[in-house]
């Protein structure tokens, strides 16, 4: 019987490690994100039909946030310089969301069962998100720039214009501007092949 246990709990115990996510080999090209995570495009691709926001622009800001990292968390605080304090917020997840902000998102759009280290709910968070800038904002959806700056000050506070304090932020804006330029012309180059495999992939 102890025997019996201890199998079952290795058998639990690979098949949650199989679960886990790991980020892409090459995250500075898209095209080899995707070949990579297929089911990834598929997911993007999904998101961007429902909320109008370029596939490019979602990956861009979602490499900021977590670098692809599934259980990304910000790093904790410090206690007397040594003993590992709280951490400062509660982000969580592929798209570095707080909690009030997902349950916004599942009460709006997402359901209840959505989570933050799932990629598909992420990135459908993400074009949600971008979605909300364009009404509370005046932001286009492919305005890289901005909907990051929205992204991390919220919509009030973006508004508020409180990021022309933050010479730090509009410097990271830019290298998601940047990023998502270069993502677009990637995507030129493969997006064809990955439709011609999405409408075949079933999950």
């Amino acid at each position: 019987m102890k025997f019996i246990s201890s199998l079952c709990l290795l058998v639990c115990i690979g098949f949650l490690s199989g679960c886990a996510t790991t980020p892409p080999s090459n995250p500075n090209n898209i095209c080899d994100i995707f070949g990579e995570k297929k089911d990834w495009y598929k997911a993007a691709k999904k998101s961007e039909d429902k909320w109008g926001s370029s596939v490019p622009v979602m990956i861009s800001i979602m490499y900021q946030e977590s670098q692809f990292v599934q259980k990304a968390r910000p790093a904790r605080t410090k206690i007397l310089w040594i003993f590992p304090g709280p951490r400062p917020s509660s982000a969580y997840g592929f798209a570095q969301v707080k909690s009030d902000t997902w349950d916004d998102y599942q009460r709006d759009a997402g359901g209840m069962w959505a989570r933050r280290d799932n990629f598909k709910d992420a990135v459908d968070f993400i074009g949600w998100y971008n979605y909300q800038s364009e009404k509370r904002s005046k932001i286009k959806r492919n305005d890289a720039y901005n909907l990051y700056l929205a992204y991390h000050e919220g919509h009030g506070g973006y508004n508020k214009k409180t990021y022309n304090s933050k010479a730090w932020l509009k410097s990271t804006a830019q290298k998601v501007a940047t990023r998502t330029a270069e993502y677009t012309k990637q995507l030129q180059q493969c997006e064809d092949d990955l439709d011609r495999g999405h409408w075949w992939w079933p999950f």
